[in-house]
């Protein structure tokens, strides 16, 4: 699981003045069981928390932590196929894992509170940290302030200011880094960097896990309806920030959507026109009333929201696009409307249809086929 879900209790061996040791899944190859941003967590008197693998190498990441946290010294290990006839440690799934294991503690990571506190406050933060090359191994720099389209917020001109930790002698290679983390966070990716000792592009003696934790994406739903109630528990399971909107004030209360984060009674058009949302923000029109979905499909689709879908049979999709066309869209703009919302499941109750919204966002994320996997060969996680 990644950091995000076991923060506070670290965080609680943290403020205790506790040494622990953190694994965090920094780099996967091939069926990999967890991506990059994936932690475990042993505290000092043997308790675990979080997974890097499913249960495949637990066991030997939990004896690695204990000796780091002995020693000081942060390792990074790579973990490939097992051999099961062998028993030893590896994936059975065929995928490679490399993992960074590093002491924490006030006096190894004295950054933790900060970051912790941004996470908690919706804040975008990324933590940049040297896992392998000449010297720094374990060196630390923290990124946090704005990002494009997150939270409403502009972009500063250049690299993030509010920046502390330093990766290397010199500024150069804090620089670089710091221009990377900042593009990363816009776009919630974390990955591995690679630098030349002083921050040259074209250089790999140094590796840098940047691990960008944004504010979650936000789902907007549209239409205070028992179907808006089942896609709003199906956001929140998928780790969005969900809105449910609605201008019937009688529909658009706490009591009917308990799940979402934030109910909002207002005109759907008029209150996305003042809503920020970027490339991750998911909308869902699920109002099927031309009064309501053509007014807020004519903002949404102007906007560079990552999903917009809307319900509806057929013959509703071809009157809503041809009222569309005349409120002035353009044909590429109508393109980007999914409609009828979701896949191809049969789905029929208000249950059902949020699983096939759901199996098409995951989709459209992961770049999946839609196909059943016993009708597909080769990689099961798509690059």
């Amino acid at each position: 699981m990644p950091v995000r879900d076991i923060l506070g209790q670290i965080e609680k061996w943290w403020d205790a003045g506790e040494t622990f040791g953190l694994a965090t899944v920094v780099r996967t190859f091939h069926s990999a069981p967890r991506e990059p941003g994936a932690a475990l967590a042993v505290s000092a008197g043997g308790e675990v928390i979080g997974s890097v693998s499913g249960g495949c190498v637990e066991g030997a990441v939990y004896e690695l932590a204990q000796q780091v946290c002995q020693t000081g010294q942060p390792v990074l290990q790579k973990y490939g196929v097992s051999d099961d006839t062998a028993l030893s440690v590896g994936l059975t799934c065929g995928g490679i894992i490399e993992i960074f294991v590093e002491p924490v503690s006030k006096e190894y990571f004295p950054e933790l509170g900060d970051v912790a506190a941004a996470i908690k406050a919706g804040q975008p933060v990324a933590v940049a940290t040297v896992i392998a090359g000449p010297g720094r191994a374990g060196a630390r720099r923290v990124i946090r302030g704005s990002v494009p389209g997150l939270n409403g917020q502009a972009a500063a001109d250049g690299p993030d200011p509010a920046a502390w930790g330093t990766l290397a002698a010199g500024e150069r290679l804090d620089q670089a880094v710091d221009d990377d983390a900042y593009g990363m966070l816009a776009q919630g990716v974390t990955a591995v960097r690679h630098y030349g000792e002083h921050g040259e592009r074209r250089g790999d003696e140094l590796s840098v896990f940047v691990q960008s934790f944004a504010p979650p994406p936000r789902m907007l739903v549209f239409g205070a309806i028992d179907f808006a109630a089942a896609v709003a528990r199906a956001g929140k399971f998928l780790g969005y920030q969900v809105t449910v909107c609605d201008a019937r004030p009688v529909f658009a209360t706490r009591a009917r959507f308990p799940d979402a984060d934030e109910v909002v009674v207002d005109w759907p058009h008029r209150y996305l026109a003042r809503t920020p949302v970027d490339a991750r923000t998911v909308i869902c029109v699920l109002t099927h009333d031309p009064k309501f979905d053509v007014p807020v499909l004519e903002v949404a689709l102007r906007t560079p929201a990552g999903y917009i879908g809307a319900m509806g049979s057929r013959r509703t999709h071809e009157d809503r696009l041809a009222r569309l066309r005349e409120a002035g869209l353009a044909e590429d703009e109508l393109a980007r409307l999914r409609s009828p919302i979701g896949l191809d499941l049969g789905a029929r109750t208000p249950e059902e249809t949020a699983v096939s919204v759901a199996a098409e966002l995951i989709q459209l994320r992961w770049g999946g086929s839609g196909r059943p996997l016993t009708d597909t060969a080769g990689r099961i996680h798509p690059r």
